[in-house]
């Protein structure tokens, strides 16, 4: 059994839906971060940066924090979505690290001073919308020659990706711009286990188109 703590955010669903496509037996415990109970002292203990998502596997009493490390650990326990071939496993890491690295801090930024700031900042929100541009065209060209991320395989790259690709329109990005990332957007929001996992805790959300 899985023990997860977290919110209905793209680093949150990252793992949910691992948890899911691993066919994995996990516990869900909300961690509301807009009532601030990331900072509560228990959480603190598997969480010492204080963000969702965090685990803690039964099997072994081990505790993990930061999205792309569970996503490893998660794949390495289930042998699925990180291949063992040396280059291709590589291959997996650089993409999922260029999500930890780009999207995500940078997609998140836009999120925030184009719908949370107390003030618009032009200079902000157009630095931060001309690099989730910037970002989504990597992604379109590099989806124009694979059918995933990593290759031809389906991978946590495209795992740790796509919760973040589904707040497009938070991003004030048309997917119609970006075809490949578009057909791929779409061949992920189609899996059964990303349908599961995307709305944990169960809160009604429905995946954007």
């Amino acid at each position: 059994m899985i023990d997860l703590y977290t919110w209905s955010t793209p680093n949150g669903r990252k793992v949910s839906i691992m948890l899911e496509e691993c066919g994995l037996t996990y516990a869900v415990h909300p961690i509301d971060i807009t009532k601030g109970e990331q900072f509560d002292p228990e959480f603190l203990k598997i969480s010492p940066n204080n963000k969702i998502p965090a685990i803690v596997d039964g099997d072994n009493g081990w505790s993990v924090f930061e999205s792309g490390a569970i996503l490893i650990c998660l794949a390495e326990k289930t042998e699925s979505f990180l291949p063992t071939d040396p280059r291709a496993r590589l291959t997996t890491l650089e993409w999922l690290m260029w999500q930890m690295g780009g999207i995500g801090p940078f997609l998140g930024q836009a999120h925030h001073f184009l719908r949370f700031a107390p003030e618009r900042i032009p200079y902000a929100i157009k630095r931060y919308v001309d690099e989730a541009h910037r970002l989504y065209g990597v992604m379109d060209r590099r989806l124009a020659a694979h059918e995933w991320l990593a290759g031809d395989c389906y991978s946590i790259a495209d795992i740790a990706t796509w919760p973040w690709i589904s707040r497009h329109e938070w991003q004030t990005i048309d997917l119609a711009d970006y075809p490949n990332v578009h057909r791929w957007y779409d061949a992920i929001r189609a899996r059964p286990a990303v349908q599961r996992g995307y709305d944990v805790p169960r809160m009604g959300q429905q995946i954007p188109p």
